[in-house]
């Protein structure tokens, strides 16, 4: 889970709606896993759909400005051990530029050994990480390997687009749950997620 964007979207909706993440099973329990448990009406059906990485949003706004408003929002994020690559992303000869700095700047010298550790063949020309020949560090639609991951993070390249899921609604006054079609994800798989593990919050 991306603890940072999660903070993003509960200060955005602070004093509006509360958010609640925790273990699926206790969060299911507190909602009543039957129609003889449940705590109001139809709220079972909702406890049925609490599972993997899934939170409760309690909120009083309209629930089409809801779906709006969490469709539209979107955080570009690094990718991780596991993502696929969104493109192909090849060093040129050359020293080795940090893209995220506006002009790019180059890695300072005592960053050089971990640039070798990631599998760059540099050498220090003036004191800056220089390639003397180029060197693909992903190739678009395969998966990325720890090393792969962390280079693009330390070249600030993001590959993946936080977005939050909408699975269900249930109404307080009618208790009805309705599915809602249409559900937007986080464009890349974290793998090892389980149904049943917490998620930390920084």
């Amino acid at each position: 889970m991306r603890n940072t964007h999660l903070k993003t979207v509960r200060n955005l909706w602070r004093g509006s709606a509360r958010i609640f993440f925790g273990r699926a099973a206790v969060m299911a329990k507190a909602l009543g896993n039957t129609p003889e448990e449940e705590h109001r009406p139809g709220l079972h059906k909702l406890a049925e759909k609490i599972k993997g990485q899934v939170g409760l949003l309690f909120a009083d706004t309209e629930p089409q400005e809801v779906m709006e408003w969490f469709d539209d929002f979107r955080q570009a994020d690094f990718a991780r051990t596991g993502n696929i690559a969104s493109r192909t992303v090849i060093l040129p000869v050359g020293p080795v530029m940090r893209v995220y700095s506006d002009p790019p700047e180059p890695f300072p010298h005592n960053e050089e050994p971990q640039l070798r550790k990631l599998g760059l063949s540099t050498t220090l020309k003036r004191g800056v990480p220089t390639l003397e020949t180029s060197h693909k560090v992903c190739d678009e639609g395969k998966a990325l390997t720890s090393e792969q991951a962390q280079l693009l993070k330390l070249m600030g390249e993001k590959m993946v687009v936080f977005r939050v899921g909408l699975k269900a609604r249930w109404d307080s006054v009618t208790g009805l749950v309705t599915q809602i079609e249409g559900v937007s994800v986080e464009e890349q798989h974290e793998p090892g997620d389980k149904d049943d593990e917490p998620m930390d919050e920084e």
